[in-house]
């Protein structure tokens, strides 16, 4: 998945007038302080970690969208279609490659992980590490998960803080630091009392502002192309932007292959391996439910990627048609285009959409974050009910405060490249969850649990002086995403020489 960088996500609003990013921003928390209002009646701590498993499957499938993408990633995936300084080495539609290799991971989430975390029924999925490897594999799991959705979460809040810096907050002469705790406290106010439970909802809500803003900048630009849809669909095939499959070149990023498996283990350890998501998951009222949650969430997030693609063709068919220059960023292309040239509504649905994108993954973090530690580190299922809900409270507010240290410790480095290097060192936290659980399912061996850790720390780092050398080593060859494959496979293999083989499951 490709990110903008901190500068190019500075600029999404220049052209915006600050009264109309405070009327939004009101419009948008209201509603999303009532949702939670209703939902956070009467809750108790199973509420707050599984929405005391009855939440309506078909609202959690269309929620999980809005987590599963970001800010950054609403801009991104339209912009990366076309690239200005060397078009042959565009995107085009070559994304929705890693698109189908999702489809095989979450198939093996509804088949294999999902009904193992229903059977053992767990709350945080991590407790299965304890159950079949050992105390310091479940820490260490628990651990990197934690590590990373701290890290990936106060990077997502920052650069919408950043944004609304720009946009707001900086014509009133406010510091960032309060920018960065207002942030922080509006997700705090509607999270703290219904985590989960109202979580599915303000998702479900802004999901559905975020595909409103897809389709109303497509009926735009259909409409100021003055095509009927099918003009557009044929337009957007025929243009040199929608390519999809790439099979010549295996150095090439797009190379189908590496893509399309790259994206099946994306989806198994950041979806099926990430308490962030599955949390939801968990929240529906049994397997079956479950797994009909997930296949429809397959079909929407398809469908989804499609029109996120289909927008970045018709952006640059719309610049082309008016002669209007493309920024030398990709990034910038959409924000440019709804705030200087597609009027007052394609600018609030823009900002809602890219609102909704940020907010929907944040808060989904933070009721994560504070699910796994009560659960994995504070063992809150042997604590009283009122003990729960004050560990909750307490550990809720930690989180909070954690996450906007570290936003102000971006803040001072200020630096794009330590940021993007912060960033992609937490989707490495991934591999080793990947090699954990592959261990545990696969294998029927026991482990010699107080060396866990120590693999688990190696596997990245090894991966990290592969990427660094990579091209010199290997004759030009590049990784990307297929790294988090190889650091599962380093940890499964350090796993097993690790492996009491004279000691088996039963």
């Amino acid at each position: 998945m490709h990110f903008a960088t901190i500068q190019e996500c500075l600029l999404l609003v220049k052209y915006v007038n600050s009264g109309l990013v405070l009327v939004i921003l009101f419009f948008y928390f209201g509603v999303l302080l009532l949702i939670a209002h209703f939902t956070g009646k009467q809750s108790h701590s199973k509420d707050f970690f599984v929405a005391n498993k009855q939440a309506p499957w078909y609202l959690v499938a269309f929620g999980m969208i809005g987590s599963s993408l970001s800010g950054v990633t609403f801009i991104s995936i339209p912009g990366a279609v076309y690239n200005p300084k060397n078009p042959a080495l565009s995107s085009q539609f070559s994304y929705f490659q890693v698109v189908l290799g999702y489809l095989l991971g979450y198939w093996v989430i509804g088949t294999i992980l999902m009904p193992l975390y229903y059977r053992l029924n767990l709350i945080s999925i991590y407790t299965y590490l304890e159950q079949r490897l050992g105390f310091w594999s479940y820490k260490i799991g628990a651990f990197f998960f934690l590590l990373s959705r701290t890290i990936g979460a106060s990077l997502r809040i920052f650069l919408a803080a950043s944004v609304l810096q720009l946009a707001l907050f900086d014509a009133w002469n406010i510091p960032f630091e309060i920018t960065a705790v207002v942030s922080i406290f509006l997700i705090w106010v509607y999270t703290y009392k219904g985590g989960i439970k109202t979580i599915i909802w303000t998702d479900t809500l802004q999901t559905a502002f975020l595909v409103t803003a897809l389709l109303s900048s497509i009926w735009l630009i259909k409409n100021e192309l003055n095509l009927s849809f099918v003009g557009l669909v044929n337009a957007i095939v025929d243009s040199p932007y929608s390519r999809i499959f790439f099979f010549e070149d295996w150095n090439d990023n797009r190379y189908f292959f590496k893509q399309f498996f790259a994206g099946t283990f994306i989806a198994i350890a950041m979806t099926g391996l990430d308490q962030d998501l599955m949390q939801k998951n968990l929240s529906c009222k049994n397997i079956h439910e479950a797994q009909k949650n997930m296949f429809w969430f397959c079909v929407v997030l398809v469908f989804v990627n499609i029109l996120f693609l289909s927008l970045g063709a018709s952006l640059y068919l719309y610049a082309t048609h008016k002669d209007i220059p493309l920024p030398a960023q990709t990034d910038k292309l959409y924000p440019m285009l709804a705030f200087q040239h597609f009027g007052i509504l394609a600018s609030v649905a823009f900002l809602l959409g890219i609102t909704a994108a940020t907010y929907a993954s944040a808060d989904a973090a933070l009721a994560s974050l504070t699910t796994s530690f009560c659960i994995d580190f504070l063992n809150i299922s042997q604590k009283t009910e009122a003990q729960k809900q004050k560990a909750i409270r307490w550990v809720h507010v930690g989180f909070s405060v954690i996450l906007v240290v570290v936003m102000l410790i971006f803040k001072q480095i200020n630096n794009d490249n330590v940021i993007n290097s912060l960033f992609k060192i937490a989707g490495y936290t991934y591999g080793p969850l990947l090699g954990l659980y592959a261990f545990g399912l696969f294998t029927r061996w026991q482990v010699h649990d107080r060396f866990v850790p120590l693999v688990c720390i190696i596997s990245p780092w090894f991966c990290w002086i592969l990427q660094a050398n990579s091209e010199v080593w290997f004759r030009g060859y590049r990784f990307g995403f297929e790294l988090l494959i190889l650091n599962g496979l380093l940890t499964f293999i350090g796993l097993c020489l690790i492996a009491k083989r004279n000691i088996k499951l039963e």
